[in-house]
């Protein structure tokens, strides 16, 4: 017998006085109602309702039972209801907006991943340079690699971003390590050309603890830091890259880090979204997600030493070979 079923029934009946009636609201034929209550009656070992012709009403037992029934089956319904709430506020779309450096390299594999656990949800991804006007746009939430955003949002730090300077082996072999800052002179280098302005950006140096600027020769230079991290790897010069870009390169050793005391720290990098009050709750979640799996960046920066025993396992190679 389903239980819950016939319970539910017998409430039908006792409201509304009436085996039809009980059935035409269930959608069943009253000789399916009847049923349920003869079954329910049998394992209750009760006679619930006084029958005539024209009406079904309660006996005293069938009384007592409602009074105990009715709150449980609302208690029932109520679970049920925020269950489904619930269910239907974690799935739908998340809109973010992000420049290309972090929707590429970051979020596309960060969202597969959360996608995997709550497959309900849907995403769009919108890549721009530009600082997004996420109330404007109807975005949930933004990315953003540089400085903060200065709106009226709230802003979280994610990890700082490292600028290295880096090569790779092969043109180290042809050209050799440059020790000093100054040595940069001797060798071609990238540029990067910015976004907004259209200028190139010098290099930034950590030097003597204070942040100091210095233009390079570039006889290669792009708008694109893929690109750079492309020429970068494939010989063209000496370029310095951000930490998101070359982490991987660094690691499995396709690219040496140099001048390693020197790297830059300056920028970070930035979620932000409107106050949470009113956010859906799939949003919400996200938001929860990001912060757990990507505070502190370690895949996409490097903790102190780490890129000098990078630069020490490519000495000791250059030496074997050269032995």
């Amino acid at each position: 017998m389903d239980r819950l079923g016939a319970m539910e029934t017998f409430v039908r009946v006792a409201e509304l006085g009436s085996f039809n009636r009980a059935a035409t609201q269930q959608g069943i034929t009253p000789q399916a109602v009847s049923k349920a209550i003869r079954q329910l009656e049998k394992e209750l070992g009760l006679r619930l309702f006084h029958r005539t012709t024209r009406r079904s009403t309660l006996t005293d037992e069938g009384k007592a039972f409602l009074a105990r029934l009715r709150p449980g089956l609302e208690s029932i319904h109520e679970a049920w209801s925020e269950a489904h709430e619930f269910t239907r506020e974690q799935g739908g779309l998340i809109r973010i907006a992000a420049p290309p450096l972090v929707g590429k390299k970051i979020l596309v594999d960060l969202i597969a991943r959360y996608r995997a656990e709550h497959p309900a949800v849907e995403f769009e991804l919108l890549l721009e340079d530009r600082y997004t006007d996420l109330v404007a746009a109807g975005i949930h939430l933004g990315f953003r690699a540089g400085h903060p955003p200065e709106r009226q949002l709230v802003v979280r730090e994610l990890f700082r971003l490292q600028l290295i300077v880096c090569a790779a082996p092969d043109y180290l072999r042809r050209h050799g390590i440059p020790e000093r800052i100054e040595d940069l002179e001797q060798h071609a280098c990238t540029g990067s050309r910015a976004p907004n302005s259209g200028r190139i950006e010098p290099w930034e140096f950590l030097e003597d603890g204070e942040l100091r600027l210095r233009s390079v020769r570039a006889p290669f230079h792009t708008n694109d830091f893929e690109a750079e991290t492309l020429a970068v790897t494939a010989g063209i010069g000496i370029g310095q890259i951000d930490s998101i870009n070359t982490a991987a390169l660094l690691r499995e050793q396709r690219l040496v880090p140099l001048l390693c005391e020197h790297v830059s720290e300056r920028h970070g990098v930035y979620l932000y979204y409107p106050p949470r009050a009113g956010q859906p709750l799939r949003v919400r979640r996200f938001i929860d997600y990001v912060l757990g799996a990507m505070r502190g960046g370690e895949a996409f920066r490097f903790r102190p030493g780490e890129l000098e025993a990078l630069q020490q396992r490519f000495r000791r190679t250059l030496k074997r070979g050269r032995g």
